[in-house]
């Protein structure tokens, strides 16, 4: 079948978004194009793809954020669109003007509204053009902790020190009080230009209980604007979301409807196109303005859920100058509907370490109202240089309750083996009498949740990969001419055909195992990473609890803290380097 949309779309990501994005345009006779790099040569995505090409590297910004190698594969596979999916170059407005100036359609919006709305200030500008306000806070970009301390005096502590080219939490740290300012600015700074490669940052008031809701619209090229319902996203862990669910409970219907309007407002003030999220923070009854993604959001099928609508076909379909096919007195909402993300991370009692390695065993749940949006299958690995979600398993019920038991019944059918994973805390979540109730906050998995105890367990981490591929570079002739050639072979082969490789042992997608600190001052790290800072030197003293070295892995920042009191006698580690998990970091004599 021949699509009246594109022909073929190349897909600039990774992981399970690529996969939901490859399966919408298969059922729309759309070819497909995969990128990965050379940990990513065997994953889900590539393999569903029309065709795929190397990109080369391991880490994101040796390959799916480096645009020259994105752009020369637009041009050699022919690609007319470019779905960006979410992360990555999804928010970059420089990225999606090379593309359209090379003739290719960028499924999302123009260049001109992602940099509005990808720099926070600018964004806050705009909303508040339209009347549409946020919470105070500056409009300036930081240049000093002395900034942090003066706004904290006057508005009050906690502070929110937030990157204003980042989101989903990347780059933000809550700042206490003046003691904390120089290090937090440093870290957030660090952290954000880590993950969106610039290290701007801005201030505002942190709410102590706020919600998080968020409004999804869309836009045609036609100036027709709608939202379609809301969603809850407050259940999270370092400002990162772990429990989504549509439409948001408990909040009167005016109080939606006006947010409603309030988000198409502020994508038609920025001429919009294309789908988007504006995110509110929602507190004893008011809401308050935070940021405009730009991008397809990870939580996406929740509203699908609810809606009966396919976001991703009608990105296509917007993005090929179709109409918006309904107008907002034609959206309507049906039950309920709760998205768990299953990122591979052990609770461990609340701490939330990333846990990477290879997946032994995988048995998704199905049943009634269940969906799976994965990015993995068994045998594939969890990388450490990549964001860890292994996939989404999203419910729906005719009501919220209906929906809760559902998805609780959906989570205890799940079979997952070979890493750890966020189940047993998604569980303790939904089965807490807050969540059902409905009085859980931004700060509630941290502040409220009991989890001490709450651990996940790898189950078996053996694999049945005896006969690794490793990488042989041969030469062919075709048709006389001469071609150089890299071939993945069992190893097996290459002892038959020669001396054995020493090329490492591959596996479908890097990582490694996590390990935990003893008590007897031999400080290790948990999970493979690179040490980005060092806070002690040999000689000086430490207490149980104080951070000696920041381990950055899985684009998350996680502080390794002193298990005894005492000297430290030695540094093993600085900034800049690899670790593995459980490696020796510092060793402390015990006082």
């Amino acid at each position: 079948m021949t699509s009246p949309l594109f022909q073929k779309v190349l897909i600039a990501n990774r992981g399970e978004i690529a996969v939901r994005v490859i399966r919408a345009c298969n059922e729309l006779g759309i070819d497909t194009v995969a990128v990965y790099s050379e940990l990513d040569r065997d994953a889900l995505h590539v393999r569903l793809a029309t065709e795929a090409y190397a990109l080369g590297g391991q880490t994101a910004a040796e390959s799916y954020i480096d645009a020259d190698k994105i752009l020369d594969v637009i041009e050699r596979s022919g690609a007319d669109a470019v779905h960006p999916g979410y992360g990555f170059f999804s928010e970059n407005g420089d990225f999606a003007r090379r593309i359209t100036d090379m003739g290719v359609t960028f499924v999302g919006p123009p260049p001109e509204a992602i940099e509005v709305m990808g720099d926070k200030i600018s964004a806050r500008d705009a909303a508040e053009k339209v009347g549409v306000l946020g919470v105070p806070g500056v409009t300036e970009f930081l240049s000093s902790p002395s900034e942090i301390v003066a706004f904290g005096d006057d508005h009050g502590w906690p502070v929110a020190v937030k990157a204003a080219f980042g989101g989903g939490g990347r780059g933000m740290k809550v700042v206490h009080s003046a003691d904390e300012a120089a290090d937090a600015l440093e870290s957030a700074q660090r952290e954000a230009l880590a993950y969106f490669g610039r290290d701007e940052c801005y201030l505002e008031r942190y709410l102590t209980k706020p919600r998080h809701i968020e409004i999804q619209v869309l836009f045609d090229t036609h100036g027709n604007g709608i939202y379609l319902g809301s969603r809850d996203c407050s259940a999270q862990r370092r400002h990162q979301k772990l429990v989504e669910e549509a439409p948001a409970p408990e909040i009167p219907a005016e109080i939606l409807d006006a947010m409603g309007a309030d988000a198409v407002k502020v994508g038609l003030g920025c001429d919009y196109t294309n789908a988007g999220t504006v995110e509110f923070l929602y507190e004893n009854g008011s809401y308050y303005y935070l940021e405009m993604n730009t991008r397809l959001q990870v939580e996406h099928p929740v509203t699908e859920l609810v809606t009966g609508l396919d976001l991703v076909e009608l990105q296509l379909r917007v993005a090929a100058g179709e109409e918006l096919p309904l107008t907002q007195d034609e959206v309507t909402l049906t039950g309920h509907s709760i998205e768990i993300r299953i990122n591979c991370e052990d609770p461990a009692g609340g701490a939330f370490l990333p846990s990477p390695g290879p997946i032994t065993k995988l048995r998704v749940p199905s049943g009634y109202g269940v969906r799976w949006d994965g990015g993995y299958e068994a045998g594939d690995e969890i990388s450490q240089y990549y964001d860890n979600l292994a996939g989404k398993l999203v419910v729906w019920g005719k009501d919220r309750p209906t929906a809760i038991a559902r998805t609780l019944r959906a989570l205890r059918e799940f079979e997952i083996e070979g890493v750890a994973t966020t189940i047993p805390a998604d569980i303790a979540i939904l089965e807490h009498p807050d969540f059902a109730a409905v009085e859980h906050s931004t700060k509630w998995v941290e502040d409220v949740l009991d989890l001490s105890g709450v651990s996940a367990d790898k189950g078996d981490t053996s694999t049945d990969d005896d006969d690794p591929k490793v990488r042989r570079d041969v030469e062919v002739e075709v048709n006389g001419k001469k071609f150089s050639v890299a071939m993945w072979v069992p190893e097996s082969a290459m002892a038959a055909a020669g001396p054995a490789s020493k090329a490492k042992k591959a596996r479908r997608s890097g990582g490694g195992g996590a390990a935990v600190a003893g008590g007897d001052g031999n400080i290790t790290v948990p999970m493979q990473g690179t040490i980005v800072k060092v806070n002690v030197e040999v000689g000086a003293s430490v207490e149980v609890g104080d951070t000696v070295v920041v381990l950055e892995a899985m684009k998350m920042e996680n502080n390794v803290a002193a298990d005894v009191s005492g000297t430290v006698s030695e540094v093993k580690v600085a900034a800049g380097d690899a670790v593995g998990g459980g490696d020796i970091v510092v060793v402390i004599d015990p006082a």
